[in-house]
């Protein structure tokens, strides 16, 4: 079997532009007037362009088969461009963002930072914590390689290996003003998680955003970042996130990423990471908002001893969609990746996972494993669930994995026959399905926040489904 030369280039039929995103490009390029010039805006117009040759993806890419976007992307969406009232106070916000989390705290308020709701304590030792906006305006010593340049920025999001022709991260990119830029210095160790909540306020009309995130661990660089997507409101909104992780030769990143956006809410967002040697990332992503969302992750494993770890889960109530996409590239010897993916799903929601591992010829040595396991609480719950494996070394360890069915029957009477009721046995059940994932966050008060959240969305299926 022979290796192409670029194995994660996928081919996508050009789709359509809706006429909107010309539009609020037209009023980006107004609002910045001098910026015109500038290497940023350079990579915002090239962008564009290729978005604009690409359009939205539709059920003919395969890629994006099991999930159709169209009913979304047709809505006049209008761009948040700059900041404005919030038109929430710091008590009520105070009600969302994960209580007990020491560190630093970054909220940004439909896109844009807002200082006075974020808590942003002396980092020193090198530490580069804040504003990607501010960053891109006035610099940060040592962490530009061109004027107004974060170092990094857009070398995944354009370049996106496994994943090169993303429309929405191109369009996320022609859009990007804000977000998080973090810069751990070589060697950097303390525990302090850096928080970020994205949360976004309702409108009269369909809004946008576009976050972009940028976070650069050095050589032998220690960091938690957890990143929170919140929104409430019934009118209809669309989230495009992009998030680039660079891990240095024997850096160590914990990333938890955690998405319960509005009911009405469009969410997409892509994590692109690439790993040194020696190096160790850990994603811990749960979905439980959102109307359809899709979430894309993206690890190259690119120097020897590297290590990635994936794990997911999502609940899905009601006619909720949620769509996992995952690759892991083993691009150099002695890696290792393991992955594991659950789903819950009540009601005519719908679930979809596809997770690619690819192990390029000169990746001898590589240990990768891959498991998902769906929960279906409901007859007309659907999951479509697709491991992929594409092996170029021959001395290698890989496995996957696919699982999908019901609570075990026996397990609830067993529990009945000791006196609990149904629904509570129900519950213990998908709670222990759900906890074999976030027992595996680190942060409790994260953990403890996330399962306090599960049992909420898991009463409210209830109720959703006896009103039918």
């Amino acid at each position: 079997m022979t290796e192409p030369a670029n194995m994660n280039v996928q081919t996508v039929q050009p789709g359509r532009a809706e006429p909107w995103c010309a539009a609020n490009f037209e009023a980006l390029e107004q609002r910045l007037n001098g910026e015109f010039s500038s290497v940023v805006h350079g990579l915002r117009r090239d962008a564009m362009q290729r978005f604009n040759a690409l359009g939205f993806p539709d059920t003919h890419d395969e890629e994006w088969r099991f999930t159709d976007v169209s009913p979304y992307v047709s809505i006049p969406y209008r761009p948040v461009l700059e900041p404005r009232e919030p038109g929430i106070s710091k008590s009520d916000l105070g009600k969302m963002v994960v209580r007990g989390l020491p560190g630093f705290r970054l909220v940004f308020i439909n896109g844009h930072f807002a200082p006075d709701y974020s808590v942003l304590p002396d980092a020193g030792n090198g530490l580069r914590v804040g504003s990607l906006a501010s960053v891109m305006s006035t610099g940060i010593p040592g962490a530009t390689d061109r004027p107004g340049m974060p170092g990094g920025l857009g070398r995944l999001g354009l370049n996106a290996a496994g994943d090169p022709l993303n429309p929405f991260t191109l369009l996320n990119t022609a859009f990007l003003q804000d977000g998080l830029f973090l810069k751990v210095p070589a060697g950097y160790a303390e525990e302090l998680p850096v928080y970020m909540l994205f949360y976004s306020t309702q409108d009269h009309e369909p809004f946008c955003t576009h976050p972009r995130n940028l976070i650069i661990a050095e050589e032998g660089a220690r960091v938690s970042v957890v990143e929170e997507y919140f929104g409430s409101g019934p009118h209809p909104y669309f989230t495009n996130s992009v998030t680039e992780i660079f891990a240095g030769r024997g850096a160590a990143v914990e990333f938890d990423r955690f998405q319960h956006e509005s009911e009405s809410a469009f969410h997409v967002s892509s994590v692109y990471v690439r790993q040194e040697a020696g190096s160790s990332v850990t994603m811990n992503a749960v979905s439980y908002g959102s109307a359809m969302a899709r979430h894309n992750v993206v690890s190259v494993l690119d120097g020897e001893r590297a290590q990635c770890t994936l794990n997911g889960l999502s609940l899905t109530t009601g006619s909720q969609h949620i769509d996992n996409h995952t690759t892991i590239d083993h691009v150099k010897p002695n890696c290792a990746s393991h992955e594991l993916y659950k789903a819950i799903l009540e009601g005519s929601s719908k679930g979809v996972f596809n997770g690619k591992i690819f192990v390029r010829r000169d990746a001898q040595k590589t240990d990768a494993r891959q498991t998902n396991k769906s929960l279906l609480l409901s007859d007309n719950a659907t999951i479509d669930t697709k491991p992929q494996l594409e092996i170029f070394a021959d001395d290698v360890r890989c496995t996957h994995g696919a699982t999908v069915g019901q609570l075990d029957e026996d397990q609830v009477f067993y529990l009945r026959s000791r006196g609990m009721g149904l629904d509570d046995a129900r519950d213990l059940l998908t709670n222990a399905f759900a906890s074999d994932v976030l027992n595996r966050i680190r942060l409790e008060p994260l953990r403890e926040h996330l399962q306090a959240i599960l049992h909420v969305r898991l009463c409210k299926g209830r109720i959703l489904a006896e009103n039918r």
